[in-house]
């Protein structure tokens, strides 16, 4: 049996999942409804959940409840109801661009987020099959690019509102674990003159005020030069930089894509490696097993079999 074959058989067999969408959340004052995909195992009680923030790519609908199978299939088959708004900035909505928060919409999507806590009876209702069934005392955030600046925020870390300096803080003390994937770093010095200018709230995130456990995982060869004079080392600041109990796994190899957990196939994963994706399943959905429900040895059994040996796909580190 090979290395990767044993991996796999260590996280047991997927169960069979259920997929809702779009469920249509009320939200007064947003532009439009939060319209949700809901994945869960078929089976099972008392699932705990994970919110799930999409990022911002040049694809028209992974940056939305439609992207990030990858990981939703792989999550949900193995016992987490995964939940995923379609943010304001998605181009799938195709709202005016001089729609108040555009074009990121970094308030309005960690308010998207607690929006869906605050509605879990109306998603329930929706989806018949899940009454009952969600765990509402072991809540996760996650998320990738963008997705990762939101779930940020949701875990404690604090922005300067660019158009008044107001500081704003939105952490959501219903989530107990978090996932950043290729997280942005610090505003300041760190940013190019691009970033700075076109996302200025980008300018003052703090993290030390993120002391909610969380997972950061970053691309040894991330660099960003887009958003970033620091190159790949700008996406560990929410590890470096954050307070409280927190993990950094780095990814050997891996660019901002992460080997493809945006999507199947999709056109704009520069490092395509199915065998890094099932890694990042595995490690993620093993961090929030343990970090969830305490003294799990999920996450001891993940590290052990994809972060040491010759086939190890990236180091960790904790504080």
């Amino acid at each position: 049996m090979s290395e990767s074959t044993h991996a796999a058989d260590a996280f047991g067999s997927p169960a069979p999942v259920l997929s809702v969408s779009p469920v249509v959340l009320s939200a007064p004052g947003r532009a439009v409804d939060l319209e949700v995909r809901v994945s869960a195992p078929m089976s099972g009680s008392a699932l705990p959940v994970t919110l799930l923030s999409h990022g911002q790519g040049p694809s028209n609908h992974l940056s939305s409840l439609n992207g990030y199978a990858p990981l939703v299939n792989f999550w949900a088959s193995h016992g987490f109801a995964v939940i995923q708004p379609t943010h304001l900035s998605s181009r799938t909505l195709n709202l005016d661009p001089d729609t108040p928060g555009a074009p990121l919409y970094w308030r309005s999507r960690a308010e998207d987020m607690s929006s869906v806590l605050d509605q879990l009876d109306a998603i329930e209702a929706a989806v018949p099959q899940l009454l009952g069934r969600l765990d509402r005392t072991r809540v996760a955030a996650a998320g990738h690019s963008m997705g990762g600046h939101t779930a940020s925020v949701l875990l404690g870390a604090r922005i300067t509102d660019p158009d008044d300096g107001a500081e704003v803080a939105l952490a959501d003390p219903r989530i107990k674990a978090g996932v950043l994937l290729a997280a942005p770093g610090r505003g300041g010095d760190a940013l190019t003159d691009y970033a700075a200018e076109n996302l200025p709230f980008a300018s003052t995130t703090d993290f030390s005020t993120m002391t909610t456990p969380t997972l950061v995982v970053v691309g040894e060869k991330d660099a960003s030069p887009h958003l970033t004079v620091r190159g790949p080392e700008w996406h560990t600041d929410a590890y470096v930089l954050s307070s409280g109990s927190k993990t950094l796994l780095t990814l050997f190899d891996a660019e901002h894509g992460l080997g493809g957990v945006s999507g199947y196939d999709v056109a704009e994963t520069t490092d395509e490696n199915p065998e890094r994706v099932a890694a990042v399943q595995r490690l993620t959905w093993a961090y929030l097993r343990t970090r969830l429900y305490a003294g799990d040895p999920a996450w001891q059994a993940a590290c052990d079999a994809l972060t040491t040996g010759s086939r190890a796909f990236g180091r960790v580190e904790s504080k």
